[in-house]
Formats: C-alpha cells, structure tokens, sequence
C-alpha cells in the first residue's frame, strides 16, 4: 500500500538567478516537477528575486506562475496572475545622489545606474557603466526590457526608482559593498546581488523584508518557509526561513550560513532538495 505523503513547509522561497533559472535563463523540467507537486501537497512557491518586475514578468509567464512574487529586492510585491504591481518601495533620490557624492569624495569616481519603478521601469545607465545589468539579465530578444543609457547623470534621478546600481573601476564588488557600508550604512543599504552587481537600496529593505510581507497575505510564518538562493542578498531571507538552502556555486559567505548546500542551477539542485521531502510519510 502507498501511504500519502506529507511537505513540511508552507512556503517554498527561490531566488531566479543562480537558483531557480538555469544558465541559458530557463526551468529544468525536473524542476518544474518539484515544485508543482509540493504546490499540490499544499505548499505556496514565491519567487523573492533581486530583479525589479519589469525584468521578471516573462519568466514568470513562461514558468505559468500565477502568485505573489518578490521583487527589486524587496521593493516590489507584484501578483504574477493579475499582472498588477501590489506595492512598491522607492529609493530617495536625493538621498542616493547625496550618497554617491559621498562615496565618490571618499573613493574616487563610480559608475552608476538606476532601475527605475513601475511595471515597466527601466534600467537607466550613465555613460562608463558596465553592460552587466543587460548580460546577467538577458536581453530584449529573450523578453527583458532594454537597458538605455542616460545623457548625463542627472538622468539617473529623474524619475522614481527602486534602486542604484555601483561599479568601482578598481575595487570588487565584496570590497566596494564593506567600503560603502563602513560610510554610509546608517542611511541606505548595499548589497552584492551577483556578478559586477552592488546595489543601493532603502535602508532596512531586504528579500525578507517583501517575503514577509507575502507571507502575511498568505496567513504563513518564516517558521514554515524552506528558501534557496546564492547570493549576499539572499541572506536576510536565509535568517528569516526555517530552512535555508545554498546553491553550489554560491557566493562563499551564502555557503557558509545555509543550513545546507545542494547541487548548483544547472544540476536540479532545487529539485534535489523538495524530492525526498515530498517522499516523506503522513503522521498517522
């Protein structure tokens, strides 16, 4: 006799890249499977991703997902199955040009790029900035909106945004990120998001900050909540799950605090984690 099988969480939180998104930006079908059978066993997916909405809305409707999704490192919470922005965050701009006046005075000159708010909100990048943002993210043929450079700085901040972007042409993201936190992390937040990729956010906001907010519309606790992710920016929803999980190829300060490490993005490590939890008994 079969007996039923029972999840142990409510929640499944994935990050998109690194974690859940293979190399080429798509879904293991393998994967695809997990997750749709630990829904089935009564457990909620959100993606909690550092993209804003706007770079994130294709993969969602290619993935099927029809539920709440965590944006812009927190700053979004955006219905997938409504295609309707639910809440949003904004960076002050005069705030963030006041910063990065301040780095720049201590450090020497940054690049810069803003990713600006909305459903449809741009990555404005000044000239010097890296293409990055575009390459990590794809580009406008596999979906994402188009990075667009801006004719001078004062462009960056003309309109509302969710977050700065900062390359150093000298320092590494892990050595910019530690310098602008010693001078400014009692103002605005920073935070490693992936390759090339410090960002400057409100100050407190994190994934966690918007999983928890998910997670209230939801009636589920961080105590239900298994998450997986790779990256510096995951860590405050790493502290707020019951569960954490590391990707292999994660930054080394992720592997270190996960509660566990599984195979890497491009192996089904997602999947190879949810499997034998799915293949648990029922009590009784």
């Amino acid at each position: 006799m079969t007996l039923p099988t029972t999840f142990p969480y409510r929640l499944v939180a994935t990050d998109l890249d690194g974690t859940l998104l293979r190399s080429d930006e798509t879904i293991s079908p393998r994967t695809r499977a997990a997750l749709t059978a630990a829904q089935a066993a009564g457990a909620e997916h959100i993606v909690v991703t550092g993209r804003s909405v706007a770079w994130t809305r294709h993969i969602l409707d290619d993935l099927g997902y029809l539920g709440l999704a965590v944006c812009g490192q927190g700053a979004q919470l955006y219905h997938a199955g409504e295609h309707r922005l639910l809440t949003s965050v904004t960076l002050d701009r005069e705030l963030a040009r006041a910063a990065v006046a301040r780095l720049e005075k201590t450090l020497g000159p940054l690049h810069i790029a803003a990713n600006r708010d909305g459903l449809d909100g741009q990555v404005v990048m000044e000239d010097g900035f890296h293409e990055t943002v575009g390459s990590t993210y794809g580009t406008h043929g596999d979906g994402n909106p188009l990075p667009v450079r801006a004719a001078a700085r004062a462009e960056i901040f003309a309109e509302p945004v969710i977050k700065l972007y900062l390359h150093h042409p000298a320092m590494t993201d892990d050595e910019l990120t530690a310098a602008a936190l010693d001078e400014l992390g009692d103002a605005v937040g920073f935070v490693v998001s992936g390759e090339r990729l410090v960002e400057m956010l409100p100050l407190g906001l994190t994934k966690a900050t918007g999983l928890s907010l998910a997670a209230r519309r939801l009636g589920a606790k961080g105590s239900e909540t298994i998450a997986f992710g790779d990256m510096p920016n995951d860590l405050p929803m790493f502290d707020w799950a019951a569960h954490s999980v590391a990707m292999a190829g994660a930054h080394p300060d992720v592997r270190a605090r996960a509660d566990e490490v599984t195979a890497g993005n491009d192996e089904d490590g997602i999947a190879l984690v949810l499997e034998p939890l799915l293949d648990q008994p029922a009590d009784g």
